[in-house]
């Protein structure tokens, strides 16, 4: 399983989101995978196609293929009044050809989320995400109270996938049992996936 990878595929405003990706991507790498780190392009409000369809600086943009052959999914998103961002769904919408094709049946996903309120829609934002990923027959891999950071917790954490809560001004920082909730999603992920594809071999 050495070209295996786990995509961590998020979208981030204020880069708390951002932070979140990086520290599942290295609870994936803790577990012997690649962890491969892209993001969506905004939405433009603008009718006419004027920003550069690749960026020259910043995250790497997401390809169908990178979801296509990833072994498992990490997917995260701020949250908009208690659902994912609108480039995150508009994304996800245009999955359909991978849907028909059963690309993605049977590979394990888990979710994440940053909000400004700690009672901001945290849980209601992941259960939107895991949506679009149980019509793909994904695996959903949550987090189990086994994770004491989930017990202890004054900030973000919920058995639905890692949160954040970044503050009103969105300058507050992962906090260590955040980070932890973080780096346990991306061991799962990479645990799981290297199981599956055992039992599968």
């Amino acid at each position: 399983m050495s070209s295996a990878y786990i995509l961590v595929l998020y979208y981030s405003r204020h880069g708390a989101t951002a932070e979140m990706a990086r520290q599942i991507a290295r609870g994936v790498e803790m577990s012997g995978l690649e962890a491969r780190l892209r993001t969506v392009a905004p939405v433009s409000t603008e009718c006419e196609a004027v920003a550069p369809e690749i960026p020259e600086e910043g995250a790497l943009y997401v390809s169908l293929d990178d979801l296509k052959h990833c072994a498992g999914l990490a997917l995260g998103s701020p949250t908009r009044f208690g659902n994912m961002a609108a480039p995150l769904k508009y994304f996800l919408d245009g999955t359909s050809s991978l849907w028909l094709s059963g690309g993605l049946v049977g590979k394990p996903a888990g979710v994440f989320t940053s909000t400004a309120s700690l009672h901001g829609g945290q849980e209601t934002t992941l259960l939107s995400m895991l949506l679009p990923l149980l019509h793909h027959g994904m695996l959903v891999t949550g987090l189990p109270y086994s994770e004491s950071a989930l017990l202890e917790t004054r900030g973000g954490g919920t058995p639905y996938g890692p949160s954040h809560h970044a503050g009103a001004d969105g300058k507050r920082p992962l906090d260590e049992h955040e980070i932890a909730l973080c780096r346990s999603l991306g061991q799962r992920l990479g645990q799981t996936a290297k199981k599956l594809e055992c039992a599968r071999g």
